[in-house]
């Protein structure tokens, strides 16, 4: 009898370590809290860390160049003019790559210049090279695109999709509801975001 006890509880520790491993591995940048810190390289060679944006309006948004998500964001140049149009307001914007080396839309930095060149990238930096995942892992950054936006004091104000409809077809945005630049255009008017999160859409972010 006391051995079944003994037996059933280090399963249950076992399981509970493994959960809270993975909840750790996988914790979320969660609206209302603050940002996970990050600090990584970009591909032209730039430290890019959150205290570095301390005071500003951040947008993260996780990529990958061969995802049909993000092609259908590019291709139609909608991501393009949403990162100009907001960095005109003086909102920072910060484009990651998360996925590892050998996998799906990893990118060596001088690759990941050309990329930033050929999608017509108006981010503030060139392209975050996150290839061990660390910073993905933090955000729970789940698939690309996802998106994040952090407040002058650090804080998480969105997190989820760019919009309401996951198609990949590009012939859908001018219909769809822009969860990113509605958050924007609250924010910036001094009022609070009226839809904080939603479930992200795209391609599984590669780590």
């Amino acid at each position: 009898m006391l051995y079944q006890v003994a037996k059933n509880s280090f399963r249950l520790a076992v399981v509970c370590a493994a959960f809270f491993a993975s909840t750790f591995a996988f914790a979320n940048a969660v609206p209302g809290e603050a940002a996970p810190d990050f600090t990584e390289v970009d591909a032209s060679g730039k430290t890019q860390a959150l205290k570095d944006y301390k005071g500003e309006w951040l947008v993260l948004e996780w990529f990958n160049k061969d995802c049909p998500y993000v092609k259908k964001h590019y291709g139609s140049e909608n991501m393009q003019s949403l990162q100009q149009k907001y960095a005109a307001k003086g909102v920072k914007w910060l484009t990651v790559i998360s996925s590892a080396k050998g996998k799906q839309g990893y990118l060596e930095p001088k690759q990941a210049l050309e990329e930033a060149l050929s999608h017509n990238l108006n981010a503030s930096a060139a392209l975050v090279l996150d290839a061990d995942g660390s910073m993905g892992k933090a955000y729970g950054a789940k698939t690309t695109p996802h998106m994040f936006i952090i407040n002058p004091e650090g804080k998480v104000v969105y997190a989820g999709a760019i919009d309401d409809n996951d198609s990949a077809n590009p012939a859908v945005i001018k219909t769809s509801k822009n969860y990113v630049a509605a958050a924007l255009d609250e924010v910036l008017a001094g009022k609070p975001v009226t839809v904080a999160s939603s479930r992200a859409y795209g391609c599984s972010v590669k780590y």
